[in-house]
């Protein structure tokens, strides 16, 4: 039996060894807490930090929600940077940097923005953290954004009386995101990231695409989705759809005919895959003819007068030069007339906005009173080909440094976004095939230059970046890891595996029954989607990638 004097020799050895056990516990938080901390003396050039906080564990809404609605993810702790960079007298780049403190997976991932920016893109960095990314955002040189999910601000006036900032939009935000991000990781973790990676779509798409044209070395995966890289030519898309729904003109659709419009389209298209499920798979081969609906007699809301059928065409036309024909800008495929958020059977008065107004009113011709009526389809066009396309266009279909570095790119655009219409990444696609096809590498094959870098997916169903009834569940939210199913793992499979991604499987709500759910394969440009003719038409495996009508 111990006597009290030993018991208490033994409780204090017990004590003192607790006691020297607690800063070994403790010791991980308070490295990466004093990591942190350290990052607040980060000596960059033009470059301030504002803040270094060390986060504990917390939940956080997730960027993209689920059928089931919106949801959180469960972030690790982290250090989280705050910064502003001004390489210029009237640059002021707000960056937002975030540093997994366990966990973190040797990589780096750059998120894009949305709209006209002006706001930090937060929530998918949360998404980023989860999967165990170090990561970084930026409100692309201004603020004044919508909200942190990146549906940025719809107006440019940041860009009146200051050109710089909307260079800082365009392309040197990025640039200077990336500069100042991948100091902090070194400081942080004491070695660079293993791989760098750049995720965006709308204009984050057109972001993602600057990069791989601009900045070739400075990520080896790309994901861009929905992109506005014609960002210029998307604003005259606009306003040639404003102009023909002008309200009070002849032509202009009311909103009451869209569901008569897409149920007409629907019938004429729909079994282009060889089932009517309520999805046009490809609009590349629908042969709708907008005169079917033309009223044999008095006008009513189940027909159209013949000048809103000469509207209708003009819409998916698209706009022309009204000297030369040239066109301009791809025209919205049929088959999204009544798709959510849809604009596009709209009559439109002055007061109205939309990104075509505030590109050239404010952007081009820095005015608060433009009229989006008095735009010129020739001079104007021309205008901005010189003025402004330069600083916010990503177009150039040169991307042979990309390549020779090795990097990749996936680009994947919904064909029911009723905002930026999927033919602008086919126009994109297609013209970097006929360039790379002219400087043949060791990985090209014949008729088929870029494939072994570089590959489209267009997913039926999907409109502005998500959402939508069918195939359009293709996370990019941290929900799985499998390949096929989410588009970051794809692209990492591709980048540090070689394994190029052959097709995708997406999932999603049955067209006019969501309670029902089908998952179909989503297939590279320009192949299409097809029944096998037999199986159950709710399962992908029932369905095959094929070449559509008239694909080389």
């Amino acid at each position: 039996m111990l006597t009290n004097s030993q018991n208490m020799t033994a409780l204090l050895s017990l004590l003192v060894s607790l006691a020297a056990l607690e800063p070994a516990a403790a010791s991980p938080r308070r490295t990466s807490d004093n990591a942190c901390t350290k990052l607040s003396k980060l000596d960059l050039p033009n470059v301030e930090i504002l803040s270094t906080t060390f986060i504990d564990a917390k939940d956080y809404p997730s960027s993209a929600p689920t059928i089931s609605g919106a949801k959180t993810v469960t972030l690790a702790p982290h250090c989280e940077v705050k910064a502003i960079a001004r390489p210029t007298r009237d640059s002021e780049i707000g960056i937002e940097i975030w540093l997994p403190a366990t966990g973190w997976n040797g990589r780096y991932q750059q998120i894009g923005n949305g709209g006209w920016a002006g706001a930090i893109h937060r929530r998918p960095l949360a998404d980023a953290l989860k999967r165990g990314f170090a990561a970084a955002s930026t409100d692309n040189g201004h603020q004044g954004g919508v909200d942190d999910h990146g549906q940025g601000q719809r107006s440019a006036e940041f860009a009146i009386g200051h050109p710089e900032k909307l260079i800082d939009f365009g392309s040197r935000a990025l640039s200077e995101t990336r500069r100042v991000a991948t100091a902090a990781i070194t400081s942080f973790y004491g070695r660079p990231a293993q791989h760098s990676y750049f995720v965006g779509c709308s204009d984050g798409g057109r972001e993602a695409l600057m990069a791989a044209q601009r900045f070739p070395e400075y990520f080896d995966g790309i994901l861009a989705g929905n992109p506005g890289n014609a960002w210029s030519r998307w604003a005259a898309g606009l306003i040639w759809t404003q102009q023909a729904q002008r309200a009070g003109s002849p032509g202009a659709i009311p909103i009451t005919k869209r569901a008569l419009i897409q149920n007409a389209v629907m019938s004429a298209c729909d079994q282009i895959d060889g089932v009517t499920d309520g999805l046009i798979a490809d609009p590349r081969f629908c042969r709708f003819d907008p005169a079917v609906l033309t009223c044999s007699g008095t006008a009513t809301d189940n027909c159209l007068t013949d000048p809103q059928v000469a509207t209708l065409r003009q819409i998916y036309d698209g706009p022309r030069n009204p000297r030369t024909g040239e066109q301009i800008y791809p025209g919205y495929p049929p088959g999204i007339e009544n798709a959510p958020g849809s604009n596009l059977i709209t009559p439109w008065q002055p007061g109205m906005s939309s990104f075509g107004d505030t590109y050239f009113g404010q952007a081009l011709f820095e005015r608060r009173d433009w009229d989006f009526r008095s735009l010129d389809f020739d001079k104007d066009i021309a205008l901005s080909d010189r003025k402004g396309a330069p600083v916010v266009d990503a177009t150039n279909p040169d991307l042979r440094s990309f390549r020779a570095r090795g990097g990749k790119l996936i680009h994947y655009h919904g064909w029911s976004d009723a905002l930026m219409p999927a033919g602008a990444s086919i126009a994109y696609y297609e013209a970097v095939m006929a360039f790379m096809a002219r400087f043949p590498d060791q990985q090209s094959v014949a008729n088929d230059p870029i494939t072994s870098f570089y590959r489209l997916f267009l997913i039926p169903g999907m409109g502005h970046c998500y959402g939508g009834d069918g195939p359009t569940a293709i996370t990019v939210d941290a929900d799985t890891t499998d390949p096929k199913r989410d588009l970051i793992t794809a692209l990492e499979q591709w980048v540090e595996k070689g394994v190029a991604p052959q097709m995708f499987v997406g999932s999603g709500p049955v067209p006019n029954a969501p309670s029902r759910r089908l998952s179909r394969p989503i297939c590279p440009y320009p192949q299409i989607t097809r029944y096998d003719g037999s199986g159950n038409t709710d399962i992908a495996s029932s369905f095959a990638c094929a070449k559509g009508t008239g694909d080389r």
